[in-house]
């Protein structure tokens, strides 16, 4: 269900860095030869379970491939590159520790393909040290924003370029590393858990306000496979996504990965059973809802709006929740967002039944009346196109007679004054529309409009005649304390 936005997310290292990874590890890589024997065990941790020792400080050590060691010693020998795979190394400066780098990546790569051919099931200790160094290398201090920068002022996100991480080519092959040992059906989730536990989600999810595209398309597919292999996590990672959305509306309004938490989202909300249980109701009100309001709608509004038809399609008694939660965030002076909420009001009306739509038609058809009339021509354009939905159309022709009389004002303002002609000629054709649906309500509230316009011009004569009465009054009253001075 994930694939409407998820079709990037499951990504493997480039050719180009397989083949050399796999050219690294033949003649090429110079071996430490005193490794070449039995593979000493690592001693154990305060748990009397072998541990990993940290990595030395001095030159790294470079290993035998797992093809060069018998069977019996390949576990070993991956917890002795999980230890290599520890050393953080500096990426803000391309000529330093330029092979530690090579080795480091060719190593991951090991790994990775270790992991991806299934050799065999990893021991607790090796699961145990494989997470932490994950960990090492992708749980880190995020780059500040550019508009976090001192001195420097907030600019629009959509117009900011994304900062590509110079470390990626190693983190990369880490968070590959991850998900195939998530994906793995050689991973047992009551072992697994035991490491990726809350505080490894949490962190995860801390992850997701990185800049860098790349990396936030993984965390994506990492977190919805650990939402689907691990159950237990399940409620903790709602709740925590919940977290995230409400700092975000509330208080910062900056945050990378909207979309790509509403993406998870997507796939969540498809698979909610019926009927829905009333926390998931409550995401809906307090947390999706007030998504519109942020400024940024626009860098992840498409996910949002899959997510909220998900809920009217799995509940059709929710439209009208969901477009009176519409029509409390939608827009009074942004046009842009305007333009999206039209869009998205289509989507959800599509999905709306009969029952539903009249508990919110009058509300939701005096918004739409002043779009018709906005003086931004999308605006009003957009608002037009509702009428080229056949379902929104037959809705409204069973309503006729409660919606034309609100619209039909707006109409006749579009045809003798809006200054575009696109939206004079649709405004026409909804008009006839209208009248094809009815011509007898269509001649009533002709008649209605024109004596509301005959009052309204009555009252502006009057008004124009009390003030010149006034005028008058207050000029007789000048020329009266002039002759009595």
């Amino acid at each position: 269900m994930l694939k409407k936005f998820m079709g990037g997310g499951n990504k493997k290292p480039s050719k180009s860095d397989s083949a050399d990874a796999i050219a690294g590890t033949g003649n090429n890589v110079v071996v430490n030869h005193a490794s070449r024997g039995a593979l000493p065990a690592p001693a154990p941790n305060s748990a009397g379970i072998p541990s990993a020792p940290p990595p030395p400080s001095g030159v790294m050590e470079v290993l035998p491939a797992f093809r060069d060691v018998p069977v019996g010693e390949r576990q070993n020998l991956f917890l002795r590159k999980l230890q290599v795979c520890c050393f953080v190394l500096n990426f803000s400066d391309t000529l330093k520790n330029v092979r530690e780098k090579e080795i480091k990546r060719q190593t991951l790569m090991e790994l990775v393909e270790f992991i991806q051919s299934g050799c065999g099931k990893l021991s607790e200790n090796c699961q145990e040290e494989m997470i932490r160094m994950i960990s090492v290398n992708i749980f880190r201090c995020l780059p500040p924003a550019s508009y976090e920068n001192t001195g420097q002022e907030a600019t629009d996100p959509e117009e900011e370029e994304p900062s590509m991480d110079p470390a990626w080519p190693h983190l990369q092959l880490v968070y590959e590393l991850l998900l195939r040992y998530v994906v793995s059906s050689d991973t047992d989730t009551k072992v697994a858990k035991r490491y990726i536990d809350h505080s490894f989600v949490l962190k995860l999810l801390d992850l997701f306000d990185t800049e860098d595209p790349r990396e936030r398309e993984y965390l994506k597919t990492i977190l919805h496979r650990i939402y689907g292999k691990f159950m237990v996590h399940r409620p903790f990672i709602r709740k925590a996504i919940n977290n995230i959305f409400y700092r975000f509306i509330y208080e910062t309004e900056r945050h990378s990965g909207i979309g790509e938490l509403l993406e998870i989202l997507g796939s969540i909300i498809n698979g909610f059973a019926l009927p829905m249980k009333e926390e998931h109701k409550l995401f809906l009100v307090r947390a999706l809802l007030p998504l519109h309001k942020p400024k940024s709608l626009a860098m992840y509004q498409q996910q949002l709006s899959y997510c909220i038809t998900q809920f009217v399609e799995k509940d059709f008694k929710l439209a009208d929740t969901v477009i009176r939660g519409l029509l409390k965030y939608w827009p009074v002076t942004n046009c842009q967002k305007e333009v999206l909420f039209l869009g998205e009001l289509e989507e959800v009306l599509e999905a709306t039944q009969p029952a539903e739509f009249q508990r919110c038609m009058v509300p939701l058809f005096r918004q739409i009346s002043r779009c018709l009339n906005s003086s931004h021509f999308q605006v009003a354009e957009r608002a037009l196109f509702l009428w080229n939905n056949e379902h929104i159309v037959s809705l409204i022709a069973q309503n006729r007679a409660v919606i034309l009389p609100i619209l039909f004002h707006a109409l006749e303002k579009n045809i003798s004054s809006h200054w575009n002609q696109a939206v004079h000629g649709l405004t026409m054709n909804v008009r006839k529309m209208f009248l094809e649906m009815d011509a007898e309500l269509f001649e009533q509230c002709q008649r209605q409009h024109a004596e509301k316009e005959a009052n309204a011009k009555d009252v502006e004569e009057q008004r124009e005649l009390n003030w010149k009465r006034i005028a008058d009054a207050a000029a007789q009253n000048g020329v009266d304390d002039m002759v009595t001075d």
